[in-house]
């Protein structure tokens, strides 16, 4: 991935985002608080990480496999625990497996600005995925925060607005950082 399409789609992706909080209906939040524990959401995210995952699994080196010749059986277990998970963990899966993309997600993102030292914009890039990182871990550890969180968040109308507000400036401003280079 180039720099450029990895600063574009976290710069769009955090305006719309934030947009998205600025206008702050009631359908926004109360389709947030709803796919915290919501079956279909869970079935996206935490697909999509899984599937996501299995495939980084089968693109393993000969050098990554030392206990197996071939990664098919690691692929096959991580699948079977990715369906325990929906079995017998289904609480908060939509959250987990957004956690799940995140992490996921970071390593090409970071990868597109390494050694760029040239463009001191990409610092806008990077501080975002480590931002979004540290929060991913948490969420994974603890993902009735984000419950507590939104339910802050929606309480007072004023609050989304600024917590986008903020979130659409910075979007925008990585947005625009990705024609800079």
């Amino acid at each position: 991935m180039s720099l450029f399409l990895a600063t574009l789609l976290a710069g769009l992706f955090l305006t719309i985002v934030g947009g998205l909080l600025v206008w702050n209906h009631s359908l926004i939040g109360s389709s947030a608080r709803a796919g915290l524990r919501s079956g279909w959401a869970a079935g996206l995210l935490f697909g999509s990480a899984a599937g996501w995952f299995i495939w980084r699994i089968s693109q393993l080196g000969e050098s990554d496999l030392i206990f197996v010749q071939t990664p098919q059986p690691i692929m096959a277990g991580f699948a079977v625990l990715a369906v325990l998970a929906f079995i017998y963990a289904p609480d908060f899966l939509a959250v987990r497996g957004g956690s799940a993309l995140m992490l996921l997600s970071a390593e090409p993102l970071l990868n597109s600005a390494y050694m760029e030292y040239q463009y001191p914009q990409r610092l806008l890039l990077v501080s975002a995925v480590y931002s979004g990182l540290c929060l991913a871990l948490y969420l994974a550890a603890a993902p009735y925060r984000l419950r507590d969180f939104l339910g802050w968040l929606f309480q007072a109308p004023g609050r989304p607005r600024w917590l986008g507000g903020g979130l659409l400036l910075y979007g925008l401003a990585t947005a625009i950082a990705a024609f800079t280079y």
